[in-house]
């Protein structure tokens, strides 16, 4: 195992031209207090877990020490932010200190999130707070043991440095952990500052550390972009079937690999409310739940005109249209393996639709709706879940249905409630349960931080001793409205 002074950096990024960043050191959180420490992510950069009851531990992540071997940098991008291009962008409160290559060969970048001014911070102060570092802690892992592609974080540093938002917060620090940071944005300022040659320098970077199976291609470029759609398209879907929603889905907070990036007002869907909008400031509902895979598209076409000087039309074009139908069956084939149908049959997409449409009317619980189900037994001509539905009636026709498409394909109870329990979590992290940790780290207590990391850890098990945190959310947790200022 590594030691802090002993991590392997190849900072790669650092090696590029100088104008893609801005060589920046941290600034230093005032009395700085380790405040969360995720094992499982030290791991991946094989570092003793030892390390974090080090003193240098928190002067290395508080920002008031170099990490050996590290090269701070702020990254420059650009990006469409609620449909509109913004120039005046890039990395404003987190530097990229640099990249780790681990025992098994693989590189991942430390994000410092919160350390401080940069060239480009406009008139921010570069801070993160507490409460916006403990999100993106437990909802990075949430998403991660969800099976979904997510960026990761180590640690939270927290302060008693006072930082302005809606009210005065903690400032903190969330050393971030992912495959890269280069986003969708990287490539738009190259394009649109007509800056071709360095575009495709750092498009020939990208496909050479990230996405190897094009490199040798005769159309290396189409192949990466058409490889990007398809990410994008599954991410979409993945997103979708655990009811995630991501809040701020502008060009700059899309990772170029495919990743959910960026964590701000995201949210889970409690109540099944297809236009749920989780973002206070999104007035216009752009980015709600429903909206996202359009969106992801819209996205896409972005990214299409930044690479339009490397990518013939003609083979943008045909990718882009092929987005719909990756996405349809990555998200179709989720329905049906979350409703533990078998095969293929006639009435099947009815049915998956006829049950959307069931707990939208009845405002039931999306993630324990699908839960349940798998709980469900031939036998039960009106089992215990019909009590969640307003219209039980409407439930119990709908139940009818089912049981006759499950007696159809001879499904077995046990088998069944096994592989649906393994795709339909449990535990998901509900806006009340984040809320929690975040009262509790502001008083000085830590611990729900860590309990919520374990029990997100294994989303699907059914960890009788947690049970009341699959509950559903009390009155107070039920609408809470999430900034997107952190």
């Amino acid at each position: 195992m590594a030691s802090l002074d002993s991590l392997h950096f190849d900072n790669r990024f650092a090696r590029l031209p100088a104008s893609l960043y801005s060589r920046v050191q941290p600034r230093g959180l005032a009395r700085p207090r380790l405040v969360a420490f995720n094992p499982d992510v030290a791991a991946l950069l094989d570092l003793d877990p030892a390390c974090a009851q080090q003193p240098e531990f928190i002067e290395y992540f508080g920002g008031h020490r170099p990490l050996p071997g590290s090269a701070p940098l702020a990254m420059k991008y650009t990006g469409h932010q609620f449909g509109v291009y913004n120039p005046e962008l890039g990395d404003g409160r987190g530097l990229l200190l640099g990249e780790v290559v681990n025992s098994r060969g693989e590189t991942w970048d430390l994000h410092l999130k919160g350390a401080g001014q940069t060239p480009y911070s406009r008139f921010g102060d570069g801070r993160a707070v507490l409460r916006s570092c403990i999100r993106e802690y437990l909802g990075s892992e949430a998403m991660h043991h969800l099976g979904i592609a997510s960026t990761r974080a180590l640690c939270i540093v927290g302060s008693e440095e006072p930082v302005q938002r809606e009210k005065f917060e903690l400032g903190a620090m969330l050393l971030r952990v992912a495959d890269t940071h280069i986003r969708f944005g990287h490539l738009e300022w190259l394009y649109h500052s007509r800056q071709p040659e360095l575009l495709r320098t750092l498009a020939d970077f990208i496909i050479t550390y990230h996405f190897p199976e094009c490199a040798a291609g005769q159309d290396r470029y189409g192949d990466f972009f058409r490889e990007i759609v398809r990410r994008t398209a599954c991410l979409m879907a993945q997103w979708q079937l655990v009811g995630f929603a991501h809040g701020v889905m502008n060009t700059d907070n899309f990772s170029i690999t495919g990743a959910t990036f960026d964590y701000g007002p995201f949210g889970f869907l409690d109540a099944y409310e297809p236009g749920f909008v989780c973002n206070h400031s999104d007035h216009q509902g752009r980015y709600a739940w429903n909206q996202q895979p359009s969106v992801g598209l819209w996205n896409l076409n972005a990214l299409a005109h930044a690479l339009s000087d490397l990518v013939e039309r003609d083979v943008l074009v045909e990718a882009l249209q092929g987005y719909q139908a990756v996405f349809l069956a990555a998200y179709s084939q989720g329905l049906h393996d979350k409703l533990g149908l078998r095969g293929e049959q006639p009435g099947d997409r009815e049915l998956v639709v006829d049950f959307l449409d069931l707990l939208a009317r009845s405002g039931a619980d999306y993630t324990r709706s699908f839960r349940g189900l798998g709980g469900l037994r031939l036998e039960d001509e009106k089992p215990a879940l019909r009590d969640d539905f307003v219209d039980r009636d409407g439930f119990d026709a709908w139940h009818a249905r089912y049981r006759q498409r499950l007696v159809a394909e001879n499904s077995d109870d046990r088998e069944r409630a096994a592989r649906m329990q393994a795709v339909n979590p449990k535990y998901i992290l509900r806006n009340y349960l984040a809320q929690t940790a975040i009262d509790k780290a502001e008083a000085g207590d830590y611990s729900e931080i860590e309990t919520l990391r374990r029990i997100l850890r294994e989303p699907f098990a059914e960890q009788p001793e947690f049970g009341h945190y699959a509950a559903l959310p009390p009155e107070w947790g039920r609408h809470l409205e999430i900034s997107c200022s952190s």
